[in-house]
């Protein structure tokens, strides 16, 4: 698990229910059940309009990536990468043949495939970098899914708040009623409020994160599988691929 993801949420709505105590606000004054139908269906509305169903459905699917990080990590795509360098020199390209039907990732698997197959370096490098461009503006429309939520929930809030502003107008000859339609009114604009500073937006943000160290993962291995199809020596593919830890992920070759 992401401990940033689950601290920050919890330090978020914490501060938020912690400040209202301290100013001596009872918690039920917070609990409106009507405002949180008014911002969260509100939201959720606004955003399905927004975008096609499989576009959200895979948004909510990638949603776990704000809390779980990807089991790869650039160590290990290095290792893999020098591990087949090795294999290659020692037994040939066509020995890789086997690990294109073992590895998991099927960014790899196409790569590892394609140099097989003899591709020539160039195509192989335009052909992967297509994949890559493709994933990534897959991979973008999540990201701007929550972005977009984040930005729809405060108004959809102020919906909120000037709904209950009208409960409490056409009540005012019952003052019972002014309380409960000024807790909704208010408190709708902090539903408003917390659901896209502390979740939707953080969210599209967390999974921009993911998606650039993704990204820096692929061109690793577009590198690494170039060099490898070039017969260069492992321990240069290395040193290669580890420039790319200090350069935050530069494409090279270019």
């Amino acid at each position: 698990m992401d401990l940033s993801t689950i601290i920050g949420i919890l330090l978020g709505i914490g501060a938020v229910f912690g400040g209202a105590a301290l100013e001596g606000l009872h918690m039920s004054a917070l609990l409106q059940p009507t405002a949180a139908i008014i911002v969260l269906g509100g939201t959720a509305a606004a955003t399905l309009v927004s975008y096609p169903l499989p576009t959200l459905l895979t948004a909510l699917k990638d949603l776990k990536k704000a809390f779980i990080p990807p089991n790869e990590d650039p160590e290990g795509v290095i290792k893999n990468i020098i591990n087949y360098a090795a294999k290659a020199r020692r037994n040939g390209l066509i020995s890789l043949e086997q690990e294109a039907q073992t590895v998991k990732d099927s960014f790899t698997k196409k790569g590892i495939s394609l140099v097989v197959d003899g591709i020539d370096p160039q195509k192989l490098r335009e052909t992967m970098e297509i994949e890559l461009g493709s994933f990534e503006a897959h991979a973008k429309g999540s990201a701007e899914v929550f972005e977009s939520a984040g930005g729809f929930a405060p108004t959809i809030g102020i919906i909120g708040a000037v709904l209950g502003l009208i409960h409490v107008m056409s009540n005012l000859s019952d003052p019972s009623k002014l309380g409960g339609g000024i807790a909704v009114a208010f408190v709708a604009t902090i539903y408003g409020l917390m659901t896209a500073n502390i979740f939707c937006i953080p969210f599209g943000t967390k999974l921009k994160h993911r998606l650039k160290e993704e990204l820096l993962q692929k061109e690793m291995v577009i590198e690494g599988l170039i060099a490898i199809q070039n017969g260069e020596n492992p321990h240069f593919i290395e040193q290669k691929l580890r420039a790319y830890l200090h350069d935050g992920g530069e494409k090279k070759g270019k």
